[in-house]
């Protein structure tokens, strides 16, 4: 079956699973515009055929140039608008799946006692599988239409889109919620094993390599690797944030590579903080706490764990120490 036959039917699945509806790839109607282009640019090519040598040079040029007016702010500015929607689709359903398995408090309490009444685990899992789905398939989508883009023109635009994904950090497959729903999946699979193969089995996890890698398999044997390894410390994570940028950190070592202190957290960075890899500001207020992907180090890793842990509660203790040795200093005028 082509994609094209594939993707059309997820969307019917898609519509009947989810209860509101989410943005998603015009892959027909995109691939439509490219038919259309190329169409134009063969009967631009026939034309000049009768041309003086020169001339069919030059439109030759023009045929294979780096963009094309004809398509090009139908495809790419409605394309960047998909998938910006998508990843927002996304990051809030993801988000409110895991707010349910992680929840703290009387909350925890509450959803505790509705599970004895209701399996919801089952009904977790069948989330996961569905936003699993949905985020690959709409990635293989940007991909092949891209691909084709750049094939019609014989251009690198699409690459060169590629990318502008990666620096609006909208790319579907290197998502940190993506990561999270990884984990989400693998801790699930370890604390009931009945039942849950068809979501973890989309994800693996050695922890015991160098460096630590969580794998995604995708469609057509393809698959995502992310280094679980923080650039700081050069460790495994522990206690994770993804800043906004994409790139992952202990906790400890993000509150200092920001010059706060680990209990204020990294979200209290000055506006103006760089990330310590590609060195981007402004990307500590929405950093996200990968609560999932610490849960499964903390079940896989124990000994690690409770070790890093240990040594996290000693550093903040001391921190609050100076903290409050400072503001006291201060009230004193000393």
């Amino acid at each position: 079956m082509k994609f094209g036959d594939t993707y059309t039917e997820f969307l019917h699945k898609e519509q009947v699973r989810f209860s509101e509806k989410c943005s998603h790839v015009e892959y027909k109607r995109l691939k439509k515009v490219l038919k259309t282009c190329q169409r134009c640019k063969t009967l631009q090519e026939a034309s000049t055929a009768d041309q003086q040598e020169g001339a069919a040079n030059q439109n030759k040029q023009l045929c294979q140039c780096q963009s094309c007016p004809a398509c090009d702010q139908a495809f790419f500015t409605e394309l960047m608008k998909e998938v910006s929607d998508i990843a927002l689709c996304f990051s809030l359903r993801v988000r409110h799946l895991l707010h349910l398995h992680v929840a703290t408090g009387m909350q925890r309490y509450l959803l505790w006692l509705r599970q004895c009444f209701m399996n919801d685990q089952q009904a977790m899992v069948e989330k996961g599988r569905t936003l699993i789905e949905y985020v690959t398939m709409n990635a293989i989508a940007i991909r092949k239409i891209l691909k084709k883009y750049d094939k019609v023109h014989s251009s690198e635009n699409g690459k060169i889109f590629k990318s502008k994904m990666r620096a609006e950090h909208i790319e579907l497959l290197q998502s940190p919620w993506l990561i999270e729903l990884g984990a989400f999946s693998l801790n699930l699979h370890g604390s009931d094993g009945e039942g849950l193969n068809e979501l973890s089995g989309h994800f693996s996890c050695d922890l015991d390599m160098t460096p630590p890698i969580m794998t995604l398999m995708l469609p057509d044997s393809l698959k995502m690797e992310y280094d679980l390894t923080c650039a700081v410390c050069l460790e495994t994570v522990f206690n994770p944030y993804a800043l906004s940028c994409g790139h992952l950190f202990c906790k400890s070592c993000a509150c200092s590579a920001a010059s706060v202190f680990i209990f204020q957290g990294p979200k209290s960075a000055a506006l103006d903080a760089k990330c310590p890899i590609c060195r981007e500001a402004g990307v500590y207020a929405k950093a996200v706490h990968m609560l999932e992907l610490d849960l499964l180090l903390k079940i896989r890793c124990k000994d690690y764990w409770k070790d890093r842990y240990t040594a996290e509660r000693a550093e903040i203790l001391k921190q609050i120490q100076l903290h409050r040795e400072k503001h006291e200093r201060a009230f004193m005028g000393v």
